[in-house]
């Protein structure tokens, strides 16, 4: 399990958090939930694995950015293991746990769906070319957070931007914040410089008919688009649509699979650079 450290000071700040509950729900609810629910779901059977990853999400879902830069993987990488040749968080059991399944919903919403590991983060620094990249559907923008720390030039856009409309899929909550990085209504993009080539970047496009995803790749490639970095699920899964699987297939080439990408046991996801053909 990799290692935690903490400052005195914060242990006592925690402690002191942690003792009132009133103040913690009202400060942070997520995190209040996650503690009320928890002792009630199945969890890995290992009390100590399950207290250090408590610790942990407290930690980190109440410390924000002022603990670490990217505070989900700090809460989730010690429960990665390899299954089946991918490295999944399951916290050592093929079938996770229904505690996991629980902390997992209430992550997703405050950071994303898909996790940054920092190796995921290298790979894309390295295929992106010195290109800026431009992502479309950000949620939270989390990802784009990321990759700007990396030192990759970065925008981001969405069609319910957090901090500007409400958005189901990342609802607002005392204790978190609505973008890690700032994310711009779509209609921004159309007043973009098209002479100015970038890398697509689509993570976690919505799928179950939903036409985002195809219709980001048929605009990009009108403008002269050559480089995507697809992450998500495959054709038939939850991310994408029929129309954009297929456009791959008839005029892209799979350039490059990330290796060591970390998803939750529950998905299918994998991250993917697609090029021109």
């Amino acid at each position: 399990m990799a290692k935690m450290t903490m400052t005195a000071q914060r242990w006592d700040e925690l402690t002191v958090l942690l003792k009132d509950e009133q103040r913690l729900q009202a400060e942070y609810p997520r995190v209040a939930e996650y503690l009320d629910m928890a002792e009630g779901l199945s969890g890995t059977g290992d009390d100590q694995v399950e207290a250090a990853f408590g610790l942990r999400f407290v930690h980190y879902m109440t410390g924000g950015s002022t603990v670490s830069p990217n505070p989900y993987w700090d809460i989730v990488e010690p429960l990665v293991f390899e299954h089946k040749g991918c490295q999944v968080i399951n916290g050592g059991r093929e079938g996770g746990s229904a505690r996991l399944a629980f902390a997992q919903t209430i992550l997703q919403a405050a950071y994303s769906y898909a996790i940054p590991s920092p190796t995921t983060i290298e790979w894309i620094s390295s295929l992106s070319a010195d290109l800026p990249i431009v992502e479309l559907g950000a949620g939270r923008g989390y990802w784009a957070a990321q990759l700007s720390h990396a030192g990759i030039a970065v925008e981001a856009y969405d069609l319910e931007p957090p901090d500007k409309v409400k958005n189901v899929s990342f609802l607002g909550a005392a204790g978190q914040v609505d973008v890690w990085h700032p994310v711009g209504p779509l209609e921004e993009l159309a007043t973009r410089s098209r002479s100015k080539s970038y890398v697509l970047f689509l993570c976690w496009p919505p799928g179950w008919g939903n036409t985002m995803a195809s219709e980001a790749l048929l605009s990009f490639e009108a403008s002269g688009g050559e480089r995507l970095i697809y992450i998500g699920e495959p054709k038939g899964g939850a991310t994408g649509d029929d129309v954009f699987f297929d456009t791959l297939s008839e005029r892209w080439r799979l350039d490059s699979v990330e290796p060591q990408f970390v998803s939750w046991w529950t998905a299918k996801d994998s991250a993917q650079c697609w090029v021109r053909r």
